[in-house]
């Protein structure tokens, strides 16, 4: 109850004078004279202002201590494998160590199945690259010390799965037996995860060695990757720069070299936007073609704007085989609620021509001329190989992030979004958020109502942070969504597309920007709302011609979010350049052959 206190059943509060009174009346009652002086009742009043400061501190503390513990535990894990490193480290030359390293995935796991190198070899050789990446950008939060114990069981085994004796990251929320899921948040770091996640016993069972937990944003509702706890991540790129959110560990260790392949969590962009800033290939496959079981989030029971889990990697042969591998009989059994499609090699491997629709912006939150770019010339690149390329219009996106996709995670008005922070302990970076949905719910309405003719996207940002006040809203929030996916799915079937080429927010934010620019995600959240696999593939880089043009960079409202956007992205020379691939739901192969395509042109490109 905030600020009150309740001693021996009295109920005390320092800031709301009518206490007194009621803290009299009750004293009265319980003293056999029934006579209380007010300078008694004021020197309780003292003394239950002090306890009241002196539990406040106490708690704080308890939090700080957490909090010590967890970085503690974090850099003992380090050592550890820093000393299992220096073992290794005498018994092969850096010159294998980085041949291993230039292998792609495809081409290792072969070698690995085939004998010619150990899984020692080259788990060792990921996790001494990873103690390098992370000091330099601070992606880990856990080694995962049992990766020892994994790589003795598969040598152990007969059968060698599809990723036998790969080393895998995982994001912080992707449950492994005996380490914590925090989200980045305090009051997640008590207890430990009891069992592995179907996804990683998946992964254990095709002989992948899980060997390191990825830091993320706080609260995973931010595309940047910081939280009060572990820290800032930063873009292995350019230190001053975010490697996105809230996969952003993924992105930065992968993107370092420290992993071969990773497995996210996208919500709103969480696999694609670190992909887009870090310059990798990443899926965002639909909702449950790969099992959530066993993945916490900080919030429950959000539905209408599903989670996804899916992988990333530096190229796009690597999704397909990791994809390839976690669809399989065991995940089926494990989670009956996935459904058993196992994965089609041959949608993969076609080479059709496709008929391609795109689009270069939503009509929404324009994007730097560099992604604008990319998107054109992907287009022309694709339709000189013989692809049809068809020009798409997505509907009403302003009313998907307004009154679809945030009105999703903020029903409730914020109220158990600000729950999650604990002691008030909130990120720095995510405070521009949290300021917001602090505000109370009349004064979010009269903003909006005053902001509305000057800046029409903020003040129905804060109209939907309100959040909807009954059960009958709810319904009707929830048919909105399955209409609009019927509108936007008879609208690509007019048009008898198979696929979908469409830009990604980037490049890479300075950080602590993507806090103040939550809606910039309308690129990527329009295929969470949809629930479409979509994934992305780096295609060019931030050109010197690219940052002139971006002085001139007005945006459609030349509102403060206008402005924001622009001073997020200057100083971007050299960074990653992507596009996002879309197909419709259940359809990973198609949108992955897609992205395959999309990555074989660009590189053609880059290579003449």
């Amino acid at each position: 109850m905030g600020q009150e206190l309740e001693l021996d059943g009295l109920l005390l509060c320092p800031q709301r004078p009518e206490s007194c009174i009621t803290m009299q009346q009750q004293l009265r009652q319980l003293l056999p004279d029934g006579e209380v002086s007010p300078s008694a009742a004021l020197a309780l009043l003292c003394g239950s202002a002090a306890a009241m400061a002196f539990w406040k501190w106490l708690g704080k503390r308890q939090i700080q201590e957490k909090m010590e513990e967890a970085r503690r535990t974090r850099d003992q894990g380090v050592k550890k494998m820093e000393k299992a490193v220096q073992q290794f480290r005498e018994q092969i030359s850096h010159a294998q160590t980085a041949a291993i390293l230039s292998l792609p995935l495809v081409e290792l796991a072969g070698r690995l199945r085939e004998g010619s190198l150990s899984p020692e070899t080259v788990l060792y050789t990921y996790v001494e690259k990873a103690l390098e990446v992370t000091q330099q950008t601070n992606c880990l939060r856990h080694f995962i010390p049992e990766c020892e114990e994994q790589l003795q069981e598969i040598q152990r085994r007969k059968e060698k799965g599809l990723l036998y004796g790969i080393p895998i990251s995982i994001k912080d929320h992707i449950g492994h037996k005996g380490h914590l899921s925090t989200c980045g948040l305090v009051q997640f770091l008590n207890t430990p995860v009891q069992e592995d996640s179907v996804l990683v016993k998946v992964l254990k069972r095709q002989g992948a060695i899980p060997f390191a937990l990825t830091n993320v944003s706080q609260s995973l509702f931010s595309y940047d990757c910081s939280n009060a706890i572990f820290g800032q991540t930063l873009n292995p790129f350019n230190h001053k720069k975010s490697p996105g959110g809230s996969s952003g560990g993924e992105g930065a260790l992968i993107a370092g070299g420290g992993s071969i392949l990773g497995i996210g969590s996208d919500i709103g962009g969480s696999i694609r936007l670190p992909s887009s800033f870090c310059g990798l290939c990443g899926l965002k496959p639909t909702s449950e073609r790969l099992s959530l079981s066993g993945a916490s989030g900080p919030i429950d029971g959000i539905l209408s704007v599903p989670c996804a889990l899916g992988p990333m990697a530096r190229d796009v042969d690597s999704l397909a085989l990791c994809m390839k591998a976690l669809l399989c009989e065991e995940m089926f059994q494990l989670d009956p609620t996935v459904p058993p499609i196992p994965f089609n090699e041959e949608v993969y491997s076609s080479s059709a021509p496709l008929r391609i629709g795109y689009y270069d912006t939503d009509g929404y939150f324009p994007l730097p001329p560099c992604m604008r770019r990319a998107v054109h010339e992907t287009r022309d690149a694709l339709r000189a190989a013989g692809h049809e390329l068809v020009p798409f219009a997505p509907p009403r996106i302003h009313y998907v992030m307004t009154e679809l996709f945030l009105k999703t995670f903020f029903a409730d008005g914020g109220r158990a979004f600000l729950d999650l922070f604990a002691g008030n302990i909130v990120d720095s970076g995510l405070k521009p958020q949290v300021n917001c949905y602090k505000i109370p719910t009349l004064w979010k309405k009269l903003l909006a109502l005053i902001l509305k003719p000057l800046f029409p996207r903020l003040a129905d940002y804060l109209s939907a942070l309100c959040g909807m006040r009954s059960v009958n809203k709810m319904w009707k929030h929830q048919h909105q969504i399955m209409a609009y996916r019927t509108e936007f799915i008879n609208k690509w079937r007019e048009l008898r597309l198979h696929v979908m080429l469409c830009p990604v927010l980037g490049p890479a934010f300075t950080t602590g920007y993507p806090g103040k620019l939550l809606t910039a995600i309308s690129s990527t959240m329009l295929y969470n709302v949809l629930n479409f696999p979509a994934g992305v593939v780096p295609v060019s880089t931030v050109t010197e011609a690219d940052e002139e043009e971006l002085k001139l960079y007005q945006g459609y409202c030349d509102d403060p979010w206008d402005r924001t956007l622009k001073q997020a992205v200057e100083g971007a020379v050299g960074l990653p350049v992507a596009v996002q691939c879309v197909a419709l739901p259940w359809q990973e192969e198609l949108c992955l052959r897609f992205m395959k395509e999309v990555e074989t042109l660009s590189r053609e490109k880059t290579a003449i």
